[in-house]
């Protein structure tokens, strides 16, 4: 019985100490996307050590309205995708949140549309845990892919 009281203290204090309070992004401050933690569960195209960094998406050919519009057409499609908010005008911003299937974990993923150059800067973040065993950079790579299509 003693074993079973102290797992589940110890799991609820390890649950407790994985979980965010920043639940629901707002636009970045500043024109830039918010730093990734240490932990390997985020990739960012601003990130400059290899663990996080990602390449940004590139919009060659396309207004930014263009892109805006593409990027959220094709996050409309993904399975468990939800569009938190989408900015237009003088900062183009999108923030989606993916759920995983089974847990329910939520991760969220950011988008801005730099306007001195033809790129889309990502971030791709898991809210909970420390590891996401690739999971993102997975995402922002397969979202990539049907962006160049």
């Amino acid at each position: 019985m003693k074993k079973v009281i102290v797992f589940s203290y110890l799991f609820a204090v390890i649950t407790a100490g994985c979980s965010s309070m920043d639940d629901k992004k707002d636009a970045p401050e500043g024109g830039l996307l918010k730093p990734c933690p240490s932990s390997p569960n985020c990739v960012s195209s601003l990130a400059e050590d290899p663990l996080h960094a990602i390449a940004p998406i590139n919009h060659k050919g396309l207004t930014i309205a263009e892109a805006a519009e593409k990027m959220l057409s094709i996050l409309k499609q993904e399975k468990r995708c939800t569009i938190v908010k989408a900015e237009t005008g003088e900062l183009m911003y999108i923030h989606a949140e993916y759920r995983s299937a089974v847990f329910r974990f939520t991760d969220d993923v950011e988008f801005l549309f730099s306007s001195g150059e033809n790129l889309i800067h990502v971030r791709s973040a898991s809210r909970t845990g420390y590891s996401d065993f690739g999971v993102n950079r997975k995402r922002i790579e397969h979202l990539r892919e049907l962006f160049n299509k």
